[in-house]
């Protein structure tokens, strides 16, 4: 007989649920560490048929312990079971784990791609030399914002320049100087932060063949490349290219009830941090790109119609499906290409 398992996973403790046969055998608490977990199940479920847990800051972890300690593990999105858990009376890990052990059984679950170690790394890289841009621009900001108040305007410009400029303004400002130099410091390190993940980040693109195949298009980084890749990993993953643009939230939205039938807004679902930079590559494509190329022409004659900010979306949205289909077939990208519908 075998037997079907939910995880209600939480930082320090996972609730256990299994069922056999269309009732509930065992229900428990553990700690949350796979290892204790997979023995669990050794013990109490030794036909395990399926593992199944929500997305959350530990699936990624979870998934690939699990799985190497031999248990079918299954990550499923939790927006979808979402729906089947609000059904429960009363809102407890313990329901929420009877409620996923139950669709493991019925098979009502829409499982989840997890990512490897590899990509996760490297989306870790992007993701932190993000946040330290943030931090640098939120601390110049508030620098301007400080001097300001006593008259003193920072020129625009930006790195080594605004740093020159501050230390200007402050030179016969002992007092403010001595208050806004920590703000100055801690900027200018994290900038430097900055930099050396930049250096890393272009280094690994360097060294990946898809990366080097995505660069070639005009407007895409190794920024956006890396992203990209380490968001698909496997091209194989979609059966067409043009389902890449709905899973990264680029495809509008469609509602229909009776006689009423429009679109709306782009659905914005899946990675935000990939679809911003895809967002900038085509604004790049549109605005700045030296070359021509047959996806460029056709957003310039749609931003005549639809504006400009529909037609970079629309762009970006194409250059999705192209990178995918560059990454299935290997093919560089040619200024005078066709693009990909």
């Amino acid at each position: 007989m075998e037997e079907y398992i939910g995880l209600d996973v939480s930082m320090k403790e996972t609730a256990v649920s299994i069922r056999r046969d269309g009732r509930r055998v065992w229900r428990g608490k553990c700690a949350s560490d796979p290892a204790v977990i997979a023995q669990l199940v050794r013990k109490r479920a030794p036909s395990a048929k399926r593992v199944v847990f929500e997305t959350g800051p530990l699936s990624v972890w979870f998934y690939h312990a699990l799985s190497a300690e031999g248990l079918p593990a299954i990550c499923i999105d939790a927006r979808h079971a979402k729906a089947a858990l609000d059904m429960a009376p009363n809102k407890t890990d313990a329901n929420d784990a009877d409620g996923l052990a139950h669709l493991a059984e019925v098979g009502f679950f829409r499982e989840v791609r997890v990512k490897g170690f590899e990509s996760m790394l490297t989306r870790t890289l992007v993701a932190v030399r993000r946040k330290l841009v943030r931090v640098t621009t939120m601390l110049s900001n508030q620098i301007r914002g400080l001097m300001k108040t006593f008259g003193l305007i920072v020129p625009t410009g930006a790195g080594s320049v605004f740093e020159k400029n501050v230390r200007r303004l402050l030179t016969d400002q002992l007092k403010l100087y001595e208050v806004v130099l920590p703000l100055l410091e801690v900027w200018r390190t994290t900038r430097l932060q900055v930099a050396k993940l930049g250096r890393q980040l272009v280094a690994e693109a360097r060294q990946s063949e898809a990366c080097r195949l995505l660069v070639s298009i005009s407007g895409v980084g190794a920024i956006t490349a890396t992203s990209f890749v380490t968001a698909i990993e496997d091209p194989d993953n979609f059966r067409r290219s043009s389902s890449v643009g709905a899973w990264v939230g680029l495809t509008t939205r469609r509602y229909q009830s009776g006689e009423v039938d429009h679109d709306g807004h782009i659905s914005r679902r899946g990675d935000r941090h990939l679809r911003g930079l895809l967002y900038e590559a085509a604004t790049v494509i549109l605005t700045r790109s030296r070359g021509d190329s047959d996806l460029r022409t056709w957003g310039l004659k749609l931003q005549e119609r639809v504006g400009f900010k529909r037609a970079a979306v629309a762009v970006a949205r194409k250059l999705a499906v192209m990178m995918h289909a560059m990454l299935r077939d290997g093919t560089p990208f040619v200024q005078t290409a066709k693009v990909v519908a």
